[in-house]
């Protein structure tokens, strides 16, 4: 009695804890297929009460296309031999809606093996099959949507490079059908080149460990020709983290870059043409300038030996010439200056005692016209510049002041503080701005563009070179800074200097002091490879009293130092075999404490030669040599006599 109560009380609660279940239809059927049991979880998905269900045949739940095909019977009696039976498939609720049903039917056999019905569990997998089914539309609108993509490559590869999915652009532009590179590695697409460097791997490990793998390069088509690829590459990684592929773009740039290229070789074209127009009008201002100059010194050179051989005063003719001659070398410092190649000695300048000294200079040049003002701060640093060329600088910017007011007017000259920035195109640091501005009629954007041009002008044919203003900007450059101009018509145009300050320490330097005394007559060998040239330099060096040798080359130089006492080498710069600079590091091993004094007319000379030698630049005059050769030679004590033998 016991025991059939305690089983009693165990159906009891396995009874309880099938009702209890609302996810699952949980329910038994006799050996027919006649419903036996319904449980809450039945009833809530199926639509069923226990009394509308009881002793009806479960095939009502299954569709008439079903019923009529004997899926009912097949399912129980694939429970019955086989033991299990499971399925997945539409079922019918009691309003006559369809879900979709994951059924388990299990055999229920007594204790002597005989089948006395079945266990059915049913689950409703609706909502679950609605987002399989939306997932699959999705990827397969997302593999149509990459299959119609003919402009890119777009394809898998598995961890270890290889292809597991293939599109139409794929296919269209490397050559390979889907049944060919499936399964092949990608590196095949890369140059020998590059796959002996290991690029793919590096692609791959890029991707892996960056996120992302992006470059151009070329590739190859099936065909072996080659193409200009972008390429990403992105890792694809699974639900839990894991790596399982990568997925790679390609897109063909190869007409963009042939496009790209050809613009490039059309732009080298137009700055070659630009270059040879600017050269065109450099050669023709030059010849120019260089005509009128030319012209004035034969005429009077032809003039004066004409009135020479009548005995006539060939005075001014002389003048005519040196004036000529004067300007030529203004205007070939201006080119330098404006190629950035003058030869420069930066200083420490006071721009407001500069500007006082040229006072007079500016007041005799300008006019009884045009008024000067001047407006300086109380302190202002020092800049680092060449006084000489800075001076010549402000003149040419106050005659152009002056040019752009024909009826009069007012400039000023001022100076301010100021910082450079990055964007500015200068380096960091302290910088004084020189402004020269005018009242004039101004510049328009074009005419202000164009106005640094070398020979453009905007006063007329021969009352300008058109080389003042760049000249101007290249000085600013070679000091360390820069030059800017603003300008409106009609107001006026203003250009400033923007010069390096000097720091207090470098400015209060002591300059060096000038030998004070009378130089002794010595022998100076003269070394120059242009006959003319040789011919003046010899010519002063003796009406200075000095005995002169002359050679024509660095060799010829050198045999005379062998066999002859010389006191002083001046050579030009610019020889050929072997330059002055080479020529002065050979006596300098062989004659260390002679004196050289270095004359060049250009202003490329190695830093070495620089830094070691007075240089003198050409043209100069008697008294410009003299000077130079004052700095280098010292002065004889109580009358000794200072010799430079040759070695033995």
């Amino acid at each position: 009695m016991q025991v059939e109560n305690e089983a009693t009380a165990v159906e009891g609660r396995f009874e309880l804890l099938v009702q209890s279940v609302t996810d699952y239809a949980i329910y038994m059927l006799d050996p027919t297929g006649i419903v036996t049991s319904w449980n809450a979880g039945a009833e809530r998905f199926k639509g069923y009460k226990p009394h509308e269900i009881i002793g009806q045949h479960f095939s009502r739940f299954y569709g008439e296309g079903d019923r009529a095909a004997g899926i009912p019977e097949r399912a129980l009696q694939t429970a019955a031999t086989e033991g299990r039976f499971e399925a997945e498939g539409w079922r019918l609720r009691k309003d006559g809606s369809r879900f979709w049903a994951n059924v388990v039917i299990d055999p229920v056999r007594n204790p002597g093996g005989q089948l006395i019905g079945f266990a059915k569990v049913t689950r409703d997998l609706t909502e679950r099959r609605k987002a399989d089914e939306e997932l699959r539309r999705s990827e397969e609108r997302f593999r149509l949507l990459v299959q119609s993509v003919t402009d890119y490559a777009i394809y898998m590869l598995d961890p270890d490079g290889h292809v597991t999915s293939w599109n139409a652009g794929a296919e269209r532009f490397k050559g390979y059908r889907v049944e060919e590179i499936i399964g092949q590695h990608f590196s095949r697409f890369y140059l020998d080149e590059d796959r002996a460097a290991g690029v793919p791997a590096r692609a791959l490990a890029t991707a892996l460990n960056a996120g992302r793998f992006e470059a151009e390069g070329w590739r190859l088509r099936k065909d072996g020709s080659k193409f200009w690829a972008s390429v990403v590459i992105d890792p694809v990684r699974g639900d839990n983290g894991d790596l399982v592929g990568f997925a790679k773009i390609t897109r063909d740039l190869t007409e963009r870059k042939r496009a790209q290229e050809a613009l490039e070789q059309a732009q080298q074209a137009f700055y070659q043409s630009q270059k040879m127009e600017a050269i065109g009008q450099l050669t023709g201002g030059v010849a120019h300038d260089f005509n009128n100059l030319l012209a004035a010194i034969v005429g009077s050179a032809d003039l004066a030996r004409r009135r020479m051989g009548q005995g006539q005063d060939i005075t001014r003719f002389l003048d005519n010439i040196m004036e000529a001659a004067q300007r030529g070398a203004t205007l070939t410092q201006r080119m330098l200056a404006f190629a950035r190649r003058q030869d420069l000695r930066l200083e420490a300048v006071d721009l407001a005692a500069l500007v006082r000294g040229m006072a007079e200079l500016l007041e005799r040049t300008i006019g009884s016209g045009v008024t000067i003002d001047t407006q300086f701060p109380l302190t202002l640093q020092t800049v680092r510049a060449d006084p000489a060329q800075l001076e010549l600088g402000l003149l040419n910017l106050a005659v152009n002041a002056r040019d752009a007011m024909p009826d009069g007017g007012r400039i000023l000259i001022s100076a301010t503080r100021a910082q450079s920035r990055v964007q500015q195109g200068l380096a960091p640091g302290d910088y004084v701005c020189l402004t020269v501005a005018d009242e004039g009629t101004g510049m328009d954007a074009a005419t202000l563009e164009k106005s640094v041009e070398p020979f453009f002008t905007t006063k007329g044919i021969g009352k300008g070179t058109g080389l003042g203003l760049s000249m101007v900007v290249g000085m600013a450059e070679q000091f360390g800074g820069k030059a800017t101009l603003k300008s409106t018509p009609g107001e006026g145009t203003a250009v400033t200097l923007w010069l390096p300050a000097v720091l207090a320490a470098a400015a209060e330097a002591p300059a060096p002091t000038a030998q004070v005394g009378r130089m002794k007559a010595m022998t100076v060998l003269a070394v120059d490879d242009d006959d003319i040239v040789l011919l003046n330099t010899a010519a002063m060096l003796s009406d200075l009293g000095h005995t002169v040798l002359q050679a024509a080359s660095g060799a010829q130089a050198l045999q005379i130092l062998g066999r002859t006492a010389v006191d002083l080498l001046v050579t030009d710069y610019a020889m050929p075999q072997m330059t002055g600079g080479e020529l002065a590091d050979a006596v300098r091993a062989g004659w260390p404490e002679l004196p050289i004094l270095m004359i060049s007319g250009y202003a490329d000379l190695p830093t070495g030669v620089r830094l070691h030698y007075r240089r003198l630049a050409k043209p100069f005059r008697q008294d410009e040599l003299s000077a130079a050769i004052a700095e280098i030679v010292p002065l004889p004590v109580s009358g000794e006599v200072v010799e430079f033998r040759p070695r033995t």
